[in-house]
């Protein structure tokens, strides 16, 4: 059976490395040295950041799987969607499929949201902002908004997981830096490659991931951020006029994204940390692991506008609590051909203009 070959690559500029007289590993193309206990301790990939314990969770809010009190459960018959409102609610439409959703007549119960941000913006004030952002889009069709009767947006609170973590460990940067110069003969572009390590520790707090599986989680993202510091405790009161979703998105699968939003945060701190003067900072490892993750389960005000046009739906949400509006639009094709040529004919202007100039 043949022997095993054991060869390393630069850390840095990825060219091999051979053993030198200093007892250290030294590149051929770069120049840099390295301990060969280093190259081993590069050689072991990141660990997986550790996982969400959903049972964890459970055990330490042991006992507020209490009935929500003065809650009824409205199940859509179109789309299947379980969402929570106070119990004087007779009717109502769904959110989502804006179809009649059917009361069913006895209190339900679930896991005790932690916390809820109130709405602080009005289904009126909504309205306006929707209208205002679509006054601000100059290819929007113009049917599109007067077919539209924007009286139906209704406020929801969406289930949302607020992650809670410490990060800690070091990452590895390829860094480069280059010098430009020249002599009679020829132009010269140096190229150095700097292995850059940089570690720490930090700690991130309410970092949110939506708990509802029919939410576009882009859409979500985009309405951020909210003012946690309006964070207040749960109290079904906060529900009159509006409803409440039910997540059906348990924290482990959501913890992954959070953990990537934390990695993305910690690997942007790190690269400020390195400090100027390279021209490139390229990450080539990370040995960043997550510790003491804890999570709380919030309710955030939405409001949802459903809109259809040419056979096809759109989805608009506005903070509740900011009023930010995000969604997507349909494009009129006779008013982007109309505002591109005229900005082409606008163009085509300048450059007949500057041409005269030059020719003059």
């Amino acid at each position: 059976m043949p022997e095993q070959v054991v060869s390393y690559k630069c850390p840095a500029c990825g060219a091999a490395l051979r053993y030198t007289t200093t007892g250290k590993m030294g590149c051929i193309s770069c120049g840099n040295s390295y301990e060969v206990e280093t190259l081993e301790k590069l050689a072991q990939e990141e660990k997986a950041p550790k996982g969400f314990n959903w049972e964890a969770y459970r055990e330490q809010l042991k006992g507020s799987e209490e009935k929500l009190r003065n809650t009824v459960t409205y199940i859509c018959q179109s789309c299947g969607a379980a969402i929570e409102t106070d119990g004087v609610t007779a009717a109502t439409h769904c959110p989502y499929c804006d179809n009649e959703v059917i009361a069913m007549r006895q209190l339900t119960g679930g896991l005790r949201p932690n916390g809820v941000i109130p709405f602080a913006v009005t289904p009126e004030d909504a309205v306006k902002a929707v209208r205002a952002h679509f006054r601000k889009k100059p290819l929007l069709p113009r049917a599109f908004l007067s077919r539209h009767k924007l009286s139906k947006v209704k406020g929801i609170y969406v289930p949302f997981w607020l992650f809670n973590a410490g990060v800690h460990g070091d990452m590895s940067f390829d860094g480069t830096r280059v010098r430009c110069y020249s002599d009679n003969d020829y132009n010269y572009t140096e190229t150095s490659h700097f292995l850059v390590n940089v570690a720490g520790r930090m700690r991130f707090c309410h970092v949110p991931v939506d708990g509802s599986v029919k939410m576009d989680d882009d859409l979500m993202d985009a309405l951020e951020p909210f003012d946690y510091s309006g964070l207040k405790p749960f109290d079904p009161a906060y529900l009159s006029g509006f409803l409440a979703d039910r997540f059906d998105e348990d924290p482990d699968k959501s913890f992954p994204r959070a953990s990537d939003r934390m990695q993305a945060g910690a690997e942007s701190l790190l690269r400020a940390e390195a400090g100027g003067g390279y021209a490139t900072l390229t990450l080539k490892r990370s040995g960043m692991e997550l510790d003491d993750p804890s999570v709380q389960y919030v309710l955030l005000p939405v409001y949802i506008l459903n809109l259809e046009y040419e056979d096809k739906k759109y989805r608009f949400a506005v903070n509740g609590q900011t009023g930010k509006v995000v969604g997507e639009l349909p494009v009129s094709k006779e008013m982007s051909r109309l505002y591109f040529g005229t900005a082409a004919a606008a163009a085509g202007a300048l450059t007949t203009f500057l041409a005269y100039l030059l020719l003059r």
